[in-house]
């Protein structure tokens, strides 16, 4: 009994201690080999904004990569400033190798997330289908009724003459190039259905040239994210007060947390001495979990063989009352 007894008071303990978590030092990774990952942005749980919860994952702290709802793929650069990720897409064709037909689902982002397809992407796809796809120069309806122009595909592009890498390549074979702008990703399907193959190409950004020489065309696609801006964000990781801190949330309640050095949490910044244990980290949690239900279990057990010792005790003085009685 005596054993089972400090048993039971070691899982109070336990409960006790496991209430009030702390997140582990350097539980947010800033980068995931060399793609640099800030807020909002997390490949950890509980780190970043909740909007982007366990949409990116790092393979090996070496790859960074991209769920969506047509697969997973590699995040070869990110920027904040100008808030995008590159992504790429092994099935896509490029210079780099031989030619060959692969038909692969083209690349598509969910639209109920904040991720969204920039516009500085181009599509080019090879040796379509002209039974199928209207292979031709961009109709002038489609300036006035774009809705009607979804099968055009632009045979004179730009791009399909001047490809990252291999510029006029195509002219001297046998491979077709249209380039193609879809209004969703139910039409990139379409197309590659009565394709061979597929890339694309967006729009990179020099900042050291003037318009309209200060973009360059590259292999990948430009995914573009929003900031959420708030105002505990901002105190948080404001460094003129000594906040220094890292904006999360809770991973259960999905409530705002600024992670402190160390792994402290704090519901307002680091900088306001008020530090809680609001907001630990997934694996934490799920250990108060654990001990929460061992305590409850404990302390059960505990209330039960109190209640069975005392009422096998006989009562030698005074009255056994409600006023005298333990439980």
């Amino acid at each position: 009994m005596a054993m089972r007894l400090r048993f039971h008071a070691l899982a109070i303990l336990l409960v006790i201690s496991a209430r009030h978590p702390s997140v582990a030092g350097g539980l947010c990774r800033d980068s995931c080999g060399d793609v640099p990952v800030r807020y909002p942005l997390g490949i950890d749980d509980g780190c970043g904004s909740p909007y982007y919860r366990n949409m990116l994952t790092c393979a090996d702290n070496t790859t960074l990569r991209l769920r969506t709802p047509s697969g997973t793929y590699p995040v070869s650069g990110a920027d904040y400033a100008d808030p995008h990720l590159v992504v790429t897409d092994p099935s896509m064709w490029t210079c780099a190798r031989p030619f060959t037909s692969i038909h692969a689902a083209p690349f598509s982002l969910d639209t109920s997330t904040r991720f969204s397809l920039s516009p500085r992407n181009d599509h080019l796809f090879f040796n379509c289908d002209e039974d199928r796809v209207i292979v031709a120069p961009r109709p002038a309806i489609c300036d006035r009724y774009p809705d009607r122009c979804d099968s055009a595909c632009d045979s004179a592009g730009y791009l399909c003459r001047n490809l990252p890498g291999c510029r006029g390549a195509l002219e001297e074979g046998n491979m077709s190039c249209c380039a193609y702008r879809p209004r969703a990703a139910e039409s990139l399907r379409t197309m590659l259905r009565h394709c061979e193959a597929y890339t694309t190409v967006y729009w990179r950004a020099m900042g050291d040239k003037f318009p309209p020489y200060d973009q360059e065309p590259d292999y990948g696609v430009r995914v573009d994210f929003e900031i959420p801006v708030t105002t505990r964000c901002l105190q948080c990781q404001d460094r003129r007060r000594g906040a220094n801190g890292t904006c999360g949330f809770d991973p259960v309640t999905r409530d705002f947390v600024c992670i402190c050095d160390g792994g402290r949490n704090s519901t307002t910044d680091c900088a306001d001495g008020r530090v809680t244990g609001h907001g630990a980290s997934a694996g934490v949690v799920a250990a108060t979990v654990v001990f929460s239900v061992s305590a409850a279990i404990g302390i059960g057990g505990l209330v039960m063989y109190i209640r069975k010792l005392r009422s096998s005790k006989v009562v030698t003085c005074g009255v056994q009352s409600n006023e005298n009685r333990f439980f």
